[in-house]
């Protein structure tokens, strides 16, 4: 991390003095200088978000053509990806040659999935229920101008969801960075050659074994990059938006930023005291792929870093290369919580009164309908502008949730990630209890 430090603080430094931050901008210097005595990918994201931060806010004009960073940085990182899940899951299904546990793990892994999500779900509109953050909010002239009611969502049903689920082509389920059918066809291609005789699947697995070293050897070589990408996403946030955005929607991010944190400490915290995770050894090897998450707003960029630390951590690499990519369609944590916040807030905006039931109803609709989100930038907008719709609500208090989605969306990307880590680490914990010796 040393080259990556020098041209953070160098960069930094320059753009600081460029862009007359003065004051605060030493002051970053002095931390970059503080972040290069720890060769920590955590302590140098860290920076560059601050960092990002201070030139977005006092030097937009330069902050928002800096984007390009954060684009390349996602780019390589996608490019990744696909070819990862494919060698590991395959050679982790064929490698571990008990077939009948995979099943039984696949259906731990969806319980525990729901289970989560629907406390997401919940606890979010708890939140929102007890701070009122959308009453009294005055809604824009110009967004009124726009409003009117939601248009129904382009949902995909049931069985359209079910077919995509399996791919029809892997080339361009790669090239579409399809990771649930990349999965799919992992798991089908592992079960086949765990079936064949050793000598005819082994040279495929020999191939598959070396691609999967690689890969993760190009997660290192583009994790460099990774706290340039951060501030640089950061810095581009900031300066399109402008600060005075965030004035009318502070109690909305204030509620939304206070249940994550109640979350991770009711919901999170007791799951690995339960389940007897170390809380220390969990902490340090998700908080690098949790900040880098927070910091681009796509959790395909922390994926492979995220994969990489679970299996440092100790979880199998099988388990892993199963429960996270599934986590990325089923296991939305941060994704469930918001759209539950967001979707009250805007009928508080809007003075509509929903009931109890009505409430339970549309809670029981965000759980069936943000199954599948995307692990990408604002997927979950989708999913509440089409729920609105259901609900009859207003789309001008949507759009004012939008001016300040991209900062909601950086902290339930962070809660995305460190919600499928956990649960690698948990099946991954469980299983390892089933296969002890009997003492």
């Amino acid at each position: 991390m040393a080259i990556a430090g020098v041209l953070v603080y160098l960069g930094g430094f320059f753009l600081a003095g460029a862009a007359g931050i003065g004051v605060r901008g030493t002051g970053l210097a002095l931390l970059a200088v503080v972040a290069a005595k720890r060769r920590s990918l955590t302590t140098w994201t860290f920076f560059a978000i601050v960092a990002g931060a201070e030139l977005g806010a006092d030097a937009p004009g330069v902050a928002v053509n800096l984007h390009v960073l954060a684009e390349i940085f996602l780019r390589l990182v996608k490019v990744i990806v696909a070819p990862l899940i494919l060698g590991t899951l395959t050679t982790g299904i064929a490698g571990h040659g008990q077939l009948r546990s995979l099943g039984r793990v696949a259906l731990k892994t969806l319980v525990y999935f729901e289970v989560v999500t629907t406390l997401a779900l919940l606890l979010g509109a708890v939140a929102i229920n007890l701070t009122h953050a959308g009453e009294g909010v005055t809604v824009p002239a110009a967004l009124q101008a726009q409003g009117g009611m939601a248009a129904p969502g382009s949902h995909v049903g049931f069985e359209s969801f079910l077919l995509n689920v399996f791919p029809e082509n892997l080339v361009s389920a790669i090239g579409q960075n399809q990771i649930l059918q990349v999965a799919v066809f992992s798991i089908l291609l592992g079960t086949a050659l765990a079936l064949l005789p050793r000598e005819k699947s082994q040279p495929l697995l020999t191939v598959l074994h070396s691609m999967t070293a690689a890969m993760f050897q190009f997660t290192k070589i583009i994790m460099y990059m990774a706290p340039v990408a951060a501030g640089a996403a950061l810095a581009y946030t900031v300066g399109s938006m402008g600060i005075g955005t965030l004035l009318p929607l502070a109690r909305l991010l204030g509620t939304f930023y206070g249940s994550i944190v109640a979350f991770a400490l009711l919901v999170f915290l007791p799951i690995l005291l339960l389940t007897r995770v170390p809380v220390r050894g969990f902490l340090k090897a998700v908080s690098e792929p949790a900040a880098i998450g927070f910091a681009t707003s796509a959790s395909e960029s922390a994926l492979p870093l995220a994969m990489e630390r679970m299996e440092q951590f100790g979880v199998p690499r099988w388990v892993v290369s199963f429960v996270i990519p599934l986590g990325y369609s089923f296991n939305m944590d941060g994704g469930s919580l918001y759209l539950s916040v967001a979707a009250i807030f805007v009928a508080q905006v809007a003075g509509i009164h929903l009931t109890f039931g009505e409430q339970a109803v549309m809670l029981l609709t965000l759980m069936l309908t943000s199954k599948g989100i995307a692990g990408v930038p604002r997927a979950a907008m989708v999913i509440l502008m089409g729920t609105a719709a259901s609900f009859h609500l207003p789309t001008a208090p949507i759009l004012m949730v939008l001016g300040v989605d991209a900062l909601m969306d950086m902290g339930r990307t962070a809660m995305n990630v460190t919600g499928n880590c956990l649960a690698a680490a948990v099946i991954g914990r469980w299983e390892s209890a089933r296969n002890a010796p009997a003492e």
